[in-house]
């Protein structure tokens, strides 16, 4: 049998190799063996079909990849027989198994491309008896490649009806005689399926696929007719589960030749399968079945096991309404369930203005276009205050709602005092104009404070708001010493008044600390034994004010006590003295509960002078003991560090009643007033002691003459002493 005309233009393709295959053939045959031939009659569905070896019509998804693995096993597909189907007791190809990567490519929810790449690992049997010169396989082998091809014609994914056309075309890359016919093939199909999905019965697939396969023309074996056969193929699968994800059911596939029927080029079999997706994009496949017919190729038993990464076809829906673009008449705006096609999908319009519901902000009342969204389908609001001009007395100002039809729509004036509550920042309280648009309409307050002057017990100083008529308005008194904040020069700390100094009132009664930014200043110094570090009695209490101004101020984080001293003695032993006297001191403050992290000592002896060291009462300053403040946690939590710089000094410059001191020995004029020069800032004055006596052989200067003469010795006062 010739042929058929329909079958030529997949036949053409092979025409080219025949001429190159002829002699091989003729050799062949004159030597009485057998050519190779593809022996397996299982074509593997495309990665994403939902059957094992039937194509579906569809192409689903666009640029969506799907990706399965095979594994096909044949029990006996080939059986040296005779002719009354008594066996010579060879079963040339006992075991044949594949294992197949199969990929496809779905464009445009249309276009599917599909390889098949087979690889024979397991094939065994027995060899016939040497007349017929057939050798069983020895090995594995690599197969024929498959391209394939389909295009969707009619239907969607879940369409009953569906219509495609497909195409497959083999390579010849076998290596064995069990797994190739030597040369190219092709098998064009046309393809029919659906998706039935009814209420009374249970959802399923089908799917069924006839064609002719175009193959070259053979005398195989005992002179059996092969080539171009005619295939056919079909399965149904039901649908179990919640979500649809197992498939059970069986399919079939018949191939029969187009020269000449007989029992050995007739192959039938059957599988019975089922599918689970196991995850979203997993699913895997087992699959059992007799072969029906005792053809070449066709085994006792069949079995199919795959597992595939095929992401599942979810319908389209444009405008997510939940009615699929193709039954939806607005792809485009979000709409409803209609019985009239025409409408279904598409949006409502109860108020009949032609502006559908999804788009009209009143959609239960008639209107007209607007620009902005929020007005759109709505009647005309010319003052835009959410009333519709039709019921709007005040159609150009902005206004509230109102029962009194007169007043409907129009601005409020709660207060009455001529301002309208729109502009109004205090509409319930009678207020005057102001320029700022936030005090405009409220009652004065001069101030500033936030409350009005009517109510301000203290209208001219910022203060603050309490249930008392006499303090509302005024400064709070943060510590409860009845000092207000506003002239509290320790707000946080309980204090006394002090009206002749600004700076302490409010401030705790001290008679020699006094805490400042970046220093605690005693007003009296401490005083030491001569020449040693041991802390006299007479300083208990001064320690005692310095251990308590600590305790009050927790935020000052960190203090240096710093040991100062004149020249007198040289660097070394001033330098040890000063560090030995600030370590006694730290050492009395943490004896007094204050803890020593807070402190450290450093003695710096005479490298940082707050005076002259020209003089005795220059030196007498610089023999002292500082507190100087490194770190404060402030009120917002941060923590500020304070330089520890040395002070700057004017040398031979004091202030005396407002005019420079004499030089030391010299003439002094008397100062112009009976007052006496006040002591330093921030220290008590020196108290009086007799004089020290002049270290040898230095004398005192008469006072007439110039000082040209060392300067008077120090004299002995109520100080740090060396």
């Amino acid at each position: 049998m010739r042929t058929s005309m329909g079958t030529k233009w997949l036949f053409c393709m092979t025409a080219m190799g025949a001429v190159a295959s002829a002699a091989a053939t003729a050799d062949a045959q004159e030597s009485g063996a057998p050519q190779s031939i593809a022996l397996e009659r299982f074509y593997a569905a495309p990665a994403g079909d939902r059957l094992f070896g039937v194509p579906s019509p569809y192409a689903a998804g666009h640029k969506v990849p799907h990706v399965a693995l095979y594994i096909d096993y044949a029990h006996d597909p080939l059986i040296l027989r005779r002719k009354d189907n008594l066996e010579y007791g060879a079963s040339v190809v006992s075991n044949q198994l594949f294992l197949r990567a199969n990929g496809s490519f779905a464009l445009w929810n249309r276009l599917l491309i599909n390889l098949d790449v087979p690889v024979a690992l397991i094939q065994t049997g027995d060899d016939a008896p040497n007349k017929f010169n057939i050798r069983s396989p020895s090995g594995p082998d690599f197969g024929d490649i498959r391209l394939g091809l389909r295009f969707r014609i009619l239907g969607e994914y879940d369409s009953r009806f569906q219509l495609g056309v497909n195409g497959y075309f083999w390579f010849p890359t076998g290596t064995g005689n069990y797994v190739t016919d030597g040369w190219f093939r092709g098998l064009p199909q046309v393809v029919v399926g659906g998706r039935v999905i009814t209420e009374r019965l249970p959802a399923f697939v089908y799917s069924a696929a006839v064609g002719p396969e175009i193959r070259s023309a053979i005398q195989y074996f005992d002179r059996i007719p092969l080539g171009s056969t005619f295939s056919i193929a079909g399965g149904v699968g039901v649908l179990l589960g919640k979500d649809k994800q197992i498939q059970v059911g069986p399919e079939f596939s018949v191939i029969t030749s187009l020269r000449q029927v007989t029992d050995q080029n007739l192959n039938a079999e059957l599988l019975f399968g089922g599918k689970y997706r196991f995850m979203t994009n997993w699913e895997a496949g087992l699959a059992l079945g007799p072969g029906l017919s005792g053809g070449i190729g066709t085994p006792d038993v069949r079995m199919v096991a795959s597992v595939a990464y095929t992401p599942p076809w979810a319908p389209k829906d444009t405008d997510g309404d939940g009615i699929y673009d193709r039954e939806d008449a607005c792809v485009q705006i979000k709409g409803i369930r209609h019985k009239d096609p025409k409408k279904h999908g598409c949006p409502s319009d109860r108020d009949g203005d032609t502006i559908i519901d999804v788009q009209d902000a009143c959609p239960d009342v008639k209107g007209i276009l607007h620009p902005d969204p929020r007005k759109n389908g709505c009647p005309p609001d010319a003052d835009e205050d959410g009333i519709l001009d039709p019921v709007d007395a005040c159609v150009t100002v902005k206004g509230i709602p109102h029962k009194d039809p007169k007043k409907h729509g129009c601005p409020s004036d709660r207060d009455d005092d001529g301002i309208y509550d729109a502009v109004d920042a205090c509409p319930d309280v009678k207020g005057v104009p102001n320029k700022d648009p936030k005090k405009h309409g409220c009652p004065p307050d001069r101030d500033e404070d936030g409350i009005p002057d009517a109510e301000d017990a203290c209208p001219d100083v910022p203060g603050i708001r309490t249930g008392d008529p006499k303090t509302n308005g005024c400064p709070g008194d943060t510590d409860g010493d009845g000092i207000l904040n506003d002239v509290d020069a320790c707000p946080d700390v309980k204090g006394e008044p002090d009206l002749e100094n600004p700076a302490q009132h409010g401030c705790p009664k001290r008679q020699n600390v006094v805490i400042r930014e970046g220093e605690i200043v005693i007003l009296q110094q401490v005083q030491f034994d001569t020449g040693k570090a041991t802390i006299r009695p007479v300083s208990n209490p001064l320690l005692d004010e310095v251990a308590a101004v600590l305790k009050e101020h927790p935020e000052v984080l960190k203090v240096e006590v710093q040991g100062h001293t004149d020249p007198r003695g040289g660097k070394i032993l001033n330098t040890k003295l000063s560090q030995a006297r600030s370590e006694s001191v730290r050492n009395a403050l943490i004896k007094r509960g204050i803890e020593g992290e807070r402190m450290t000592a450093m003695g710096y002896g005479f490298d940082r002078p707050i005076a002259t060291n020209k003089t005795a009462e220059g030196m007498q300053k610089n023999r002292r003991v500082q507190f100087i403040v490194l770190e404060r946690r402030l009120k917002d939590g941060t923590i500020k560090k304070y330089d520890n710089a040395p002070p700057v000094v004017v040398e031979e410059t004091r202030t005396t009643g407002g005019r420079p001191a004499p030089r030391p020995g010299g003439p002094a004029k008397p100062p112009a007033g009976p007052a006496k020069p006040p002591p330093a800032p921030g220290k008590a004055p020196p108290a009086k002691a007799p004089p020290a006596k002049a270290p040898p052989p230095a004398k005192a200067p008469p006072p007439a003459k110039p000082p040209v003469k060392p300067p008077p010795p120090p004299v002995k006062k109520a100080g740090t002493k060396k």
